[in-house]
């Protein structure tokens, strides 16, 4: 099998038939299966893909609304191709794109062939302006210069597709995700359609969950090997400036002036009181870092490749 297409669905009713036909098409020369993943549709999205028999189709039905991140891990899980494609089953992303992108990804050796839809077909008030915004928010909080974080339109090397760690709704940051394995990424222009049929799951009032994911996936990229480097500094500084003031308020109390109830007092007993508890949280956490890596046997590393040996003068890979 060299592809697998995750298409996760959500009430896609008058959409999949039309998708599944273009994915054929598309990838009518390429040994490929096509995973459909129903989460929690309460239209006929499932009954109209059961009545499209297809050997190359497999049907994921979720028994709930899960969300777009969990169906996405659940196809992806169950992908037996040597590359998995991820994409939306709303006709926007064009199947078209699946083999210049393969293409890409083999020739230039890349993990990670992530689309940009170059002629976006959404709003501009409600859709491309707080994308735009939130894409460059993330490049500079993550240093993963992408220019389009929500285009679903992906594929991976099947080994960096089933290590995400998919939970939540991640499915926005699987860039950085893939940046954490290691993952060599690169971007390339794709087609978007308007929206025909159905109605978009996307709007503004996701915008506190995708900084919620930010904060969350920032921490992760920069601190989940070593938590005590972000809550050490914070607690000993609180710690530091705490003791300042509390040093202060003792000189004065030997000099005779009363002291209690001063707002400044209140504030060096706090800092001195939540210094110690960041202290000990990011001892904590060490510990459980620790315990996550190590109860599990997983390693703090990837390794991309290994070689032994020689032959004509060269190392020579292992496994080839």
């Amino acid at each position: 099998m060299v592809i697998s297409v995750v298409v996760t669905l959500l009430n896609e009713e008058d959409n999949v038939v039309p998708l599944i036909k273009k994915i054929q098409v598309s990838l009518q020369n390429i040994e490929h299966e096509i995973i459909l993943v129903d989460d929690g549709s309460t239209d006929e999205t499932v009954e109209r893909i059961k009545a499209f028999p297809n050997p190359n189709i497999r049907l994921l039905v979720l028994n709930r609304n899960y969300g777009q991140t969990t169906a996405m891990s659940a196809g992806i899980a169950h992908a037996r191709g040597k590359y998995i494609v991820t994409m939306d089953g709303d006709l926007q992303n064009d199947p078209d794109d699946i083999p210049k992108m393969l293409s890409t990804l083999k020739s230039g050796n890349w993990d990670v062939v992530a689309g940009r839809r170059a002629n976006r077909k959404d709003g501009m008030l409600l859709r491309k302006i707080p994308s735009k915004i939130a894409n460059a928010f993330i490049r500079t909080l993550t240093n993963v210069h992408l220019h389009d974080y929500g285009c679903t339109l992906k594929i991976f090397k099947r080994k960096i597709a089933q290590n995400l760690g998919l939970y939540g709704e991640l499915h926005r940051f699987i860039p950085v995700l893939a940046q954490l394995q290691g993952a060599k990424m690169m971007e390339m222009d794709v087609k978007h359609h308007p929206r025909i049929y159905g109605q978009s799951k996307y709007g503004l009032g996701r915008t506190m969950k995708v900084i919620s994911d930010l904060m969350l996936i920032v921490f992760f990229q920069k601190y989940f090997q070593r938590p005590i480097h972000l809550f050490g500094p914070i607690g000993l500084g609180a710690l530091g400036i705490g003791s300042l003031i509390n040093l202060y308020f003792f000189v004065l109390k030997l000099m005779g002036q009363d002291i209690w109830g001063r707002p400044l007092l209140i504030l060096g007993i706090t800092l001195v009181l939540g210094g110690i508890q960041f202290i000990t949280f990011g001892i904590i956490i060490e510990v459980v870092m620790r315990v996550y890596y190590e109860s599990q046997s997983k390693n703090t590393y990837n390794i991309r490749e290994t070689y032994s040996g020689t032959k004509n003068g060269e190392l020579i890979l292992e496994g080839e």
